[in-house]
């Protein structure tokens, strides 16, 4: 079976307080792209094989799909197992749920290949188990969300715009960016007022806030991996210095994303992933 993984962007998140388990609460508007990794994932006679086109994607237990694959090993008596290989395409340590998006794509590929039948919330349950941002990737929805990622309430309207997302080599962990959060110094953004721009259509409710450049057509906001603009009008041409490949946001929005990476065709992802799997 093959399955795409897709990845999300915070476009707002704002650090709440700190929780008592060591945990933050957190309020963000989260919003699914097409960026994706490509997972193919078939029934074996026993055990949890993975294999990757990256060499920095763990391939043993530490990995969030053999994670959520061993959990539904056990939790639902399976008694088969399952070879999994994806070839990555969202880039690490960029805030892009990359890891979260593989565990919920096994989740849903495991439920339909062992005929479970288990509904979006059951699912999203299991997901929880394993990784906050799982539940999102699940729905895949764009949506205000709350706790430590595990409350989740859909914004049903899209709205135009364009995203610029910027992601250099060097990534952000999140672990580190948490420990060394000092929470007095947190300028708070305010997601409600984004979440209401976004119901009523208005751009420059949405953005003007949390802008931190002047360019009325270019609003850098605070949101996922190290640089996330969204932009009124799509850049096609940046004087010939630099290439970017754009493709729309999911849920039928009017959204794209555009990275400083020329991201590969998806039939040129699909035939490389194929052959890889057949090797």
């Amino acid at each position: 079976m093959k399955i795409r993984a897709y990845a999300k962007v915070n476009l707002a998140l704002d650090v709440v307080r700190k929780r008592e388990d060591g945990y933050h609460d957190l309020e963000m508007i989260m919003a699914p792209i097409t960026l994706h990794d490509l997972i193919y994932i078939n029934v074996i006679d026993e055990g949890i094989e993975i294999e990757s086109n990256s060499k920095i994607v763990p391939t043993d237990q530490r990995n969030i799909m053999y994670k959520v694959a061993k959990l539904m090993q056990e939790r639902y008596d399976l008694q088969k197992g399952v070879k999994i290989f994806v070839y990555k395409h969202i880039p690490t340590q960029a805030g892009l749920a990359g890891g979260s998006a593989d565990g919920a794509a096994v989740i849903k590929a495991m439920n339909k290949l062992f005929h479970l039948n288990l509904s979006y919330e059951e699912m999203a349950a299991l997901g929880k188990e394993v990784g906050a941002d799982i539940p999102f990737c699940i729905y895949e929805k764009t949506a205000f969300v709350e706790g430590v990622g595990e409350k989740l309430h859909f914004i049903e309207e899209p709205f135009e715009a364009y995203l610029l997302l910027v992601k250099p080599k060097k990534g952000v962990s999140t672990k580190k960016a948490f420990t060394t959060l000092d929470l007095s110094k947190v300028i708070h953004q305010d997601c409600r007022a984004m979440k209401k721009g976004i119901e009523e259509k208005d751009y420059d409710k949405i953005f003007t806030k949390f802008s931190r450049i002047d360019n009325p057509l270019t609003r850098k906001v605070q949101g996922s991996g190290l640089g996330l603009y969204i932009t009124k009008n799509l850049v096609e041409k940046m004087d010939g210095k630099i290439s970017v490949s754009s493709t729309p946001l999911k849920n039928n929005s009017n959204l794209s994303e555009v990275t400083f990476k020329i991201l590969m065709p998806v039939k040129n992802i699909e035939e490389q992933a194929r052959i890889k799997c057949k090797q």
